[in-house]
């Protein structure tokens, strides 16, 4: 390469690589969301296309990049976790979190016209943010997640509360809100059954839990392989060779991609999907 007199400025970049053998999950987020989704007018409290919308974007982000393991989204937000021996860009932290970033906002504009097709895009265009944190160990990445999906959990039983009370009870935004101050799950519970006839439990899954989102191999039976274990004990990251990473990586990249909407918390979810955590391809599911 060249060199020139004003290649000096290089040095003024910082290096930004991240943490080795952690895992790193970049999460984004809408900007300006409750904005956005009132110029569109979504329905409250959950608008099914933009949450299909959200999914389908998600699921094309990793489709594209196969060092992703997994990710879990809800409303205007999406956790993507790269494994622990991840060397995608050098775990340099601007080009993981801008490729995530831009990749997905991509995808979103690009699908908004089949999920809202007589509501065109006008600016300010949709957006996101991201970031990315790296967590040192499997049962820190899963509290993460459990986390992600526990404040899914609350957050959508509030709403679903405080919007039957507008829709459906008369009363405006203050008003519900002040309804339902100090209120615990229970009596959330109580009021959406006793004055509008909704059990909360039948409320659609993608609703309660969120959308998860993997490459779908054959599921093995709970305590045959235990993934969390396996991947914790990996003080060092086991190396590859390249022809080994790159079967696997390809392996990887003909899975088929599946979002579902399942409890993340408890360990079945995990022990029947150790390639998740071990990063080592299953089984290709047999076609019947």
């Amino acid at each position: 390469m060249a060199n020139s007199k004003w290649e000096y400025v290089k040095n003024f970049e910082q290096p930004d690589n991240l943490l080795p053998n952690t895992w790193i999950v970049v999460r984004l987020d809408g900007r300006g969301f409750t904005k956005f989704a009132n110029k569109y007018a979504f329905e409250k409290p959950n608008d099914r296309a933009a949450l299909d919308l959200m999914n389908e974007a998600a699921k094309l982000v990793m489709t594209d990049i196969p060092e992703l393991i997994i990710a879990y989204g809800v409303s205007d937000e999406y956790s993507f976790v790269f494994h622990k021996t991840c060397n995608l860009f050098e775990r340099r932290e601007g080009k993981l979190v801008t490729t995530i970033v831009s990749t997905f906002t991509s995808y979103y504009i690009f699908l908004w016209s089949k999920y809202f097709p007589n509501k065109p895009l006008s600016p300010p265009l949709p957006s996101f943010d991201g970031r990315a944190v790296c967590y040192p160990s499997v049962s820190n990445l899963r509290d993460y997640m459990s986390w992600r999906q526990a404040d899914c959990h609350i957050n959508n039983l509030y709403n679903t509360t405080f919007w039957a009370l507008i829709l459906q009870g008369g009363m405006d935004n203050y008003q519900a809100d002040q309804a339902l101050l100090g209120t615990v799950s229970s009596q959330k519970n109580e009021i959406l059954f006793s004055q509008f006839g909704i059990n909360y439990n039948n409320e659609p899954e993608i609703n309660k839990k969120g959308s998860v989102i993997f490459r779908d191999y054959e599921l093995v039976e709970p305590g045959s392989h235990n993934a969390a274990a396996e991947a914790e004990d990996l003080a060092e990251p086991v190396p590859q060779s390249k022809t080994q990473a790159e079967k696997e990586k390809k392996k990887r990249a003909k899975a088929k991609v599946v979002i579902e909407h399942l409890d993340i918390i408890k360990d079945d979810f995990w022990d029947r999907r150790p390639w998740i955590l071990s990063n080592k391809p299953g089984k290709t599911p047999k076609e019947g």
